[in-house]
């Protein structure tokens, strides 16, 4: 089945500069993928022209008079700019031109626009944003909220360790995927009212839970699924990519500080460059609203070429695992088995009555 990517091409710091080549790689490698590039025509068609490409079968523009800048209010953004890129790439989505949105704008507009488009899945209150990150064991584990809500309730946790176990199984072809919750230990009495609440929710569905999971536990691959509140999840991310960046100058620092020291880099070539690819952030670039009735990826505002390779990369992968119906299927699922469970409670009460 061919797969139709709507692509924000104006979103991002670096708008179609970096979006319209992603695209046009992408479309190279992957022969059963179509692009739609959303944006300024006059803009877009000057990029491709530039790259001596010509729009066809699987390469068009579809036009959009307005773009929502990096900071502008959400709220605005989605009142007063209804013909933007972003809106109207999420627009073909919903009417079914497009099977996934991919853009590099807005995080708030993009979440506030996708929902008012999109809405939610029967059974969700709140979408949340998702993204794999790496491992030592070589494996990835999917992680979320990432910052989509602030503060969340033990139900909508609950609802995000379902719907997190609900991608993973589908992009990695993983039958019960292990899950876990964010906490500041693996006891049970650990944490907050808020997460042993979710802890005792998630005890009832029919998921693979495993318990608490610390922060080290992300990056040993302890479980494949970390569930967390917004506020917990963004801090987690922002800090990990912050002690990559510190890693990444203090190996630069150290390997270019003599003459001795730059041998030694230059002998260590090979291993280093393995290193980088593995743990290459771009290659993880393209977080997931889910929660939504139609797939939209968020590619990092600052993403390159590579980058944004990568979130369309993510956006197809979940188009053929069909992540909408799976998530929708497993949401269904838990709420019959929650009815089902309350149903039985309540028969038990009134018998000892």
């Amino acid at each position: 089945m061919d797969i139709t990517v709507a692509v924000d091409a104006m979103g991002g710091d670096h708008g179609a500069h970096v979006t319209v080549p992603a695209a046009l790689r992408f479309l190279r490698d992957n022969p059963d993928v179509n692009i739609v590039l959303v944006g300024l025509t006059d803009a877009l068609e000057a990029e491709l022209k530039a790259r001596q490409t010509q729009t066809g079968p699987r390469l068009r523009i579809h036009a959009a008079s307005e773009v929502v800048a990096m900071d502008e209010s959400p709220q605005l953004a989605m009142k007063n700019k209804k013909d933007s890129s972003m809106r109207v790439a999420i627009n073909l989505v919903k009417s079914g031109e497009a099977n996934a949105c991919v853009s590099a704008g807005n995080t708030g507009a993009l979440m506030a626009t996708a929902r008012f488009v999109l809405k939610t899945i029967p059974g969700i209150d709140r979408p949340a944003i998702a993204s794999l990150m790496p491992t030592m064991k070589g494996s990835q584990t999917l992680m979320l909220d990432l910052g989509a809500n602030v503060d969340s309730t033990p139900e909508q946790i609950t609802q995000f360790a379902i719907m997190g176990s609900a991608m993973f199984a589908a992009i990695k072809q993983k039958n019960a995927p292990t899950v876990g919750l964010l906490n500041v230990g693996s006891e049970d009495i650990k944490g907050n009212e808020v997460v042993k609440a979710a802890a005792e929710m998630v005890r009832q569905t029919r998921l693979n839970f495993v318990g608490n999971v610390e922060g080290n536990d992300i990056y040993k691959g302890t479980v494949d699924v970390v569930a967390c509140d917004g506020f917990t999840g963004n801090i987690t991310l922002k800090a990990s990519e912050g002690v990559a960046q510190m890693f990444n100058t203090a190996m630069k620092a150290e390997f270019t500080r003599n003459w001795f020291t730059k041998l030694l880099a230059l002998a260590a070539m090979p291993v280093l460059k393995s290193f980088k690819n593995k743990l290459d952030p771009r290659r993880f670039n393209g977080a997931s609203f889910l929660g939504l009735r139609g797939i939209v990826v968020k590619s990092h505002g600052g993403a390159d070429e590579i980058a944004f390779y990568w979130a369309l990369a993510q956006a197809v992968e979940e188009a053929r695992s069909s992540l909408i119906q799976r998530i929708t299927d497993q949401v269904q699922h838990e709420l019959r088995h929650f009815d089902a469970t309350d149903a039985g409670e309540k028969s038990a009460a009134e018998q000892s009555v």
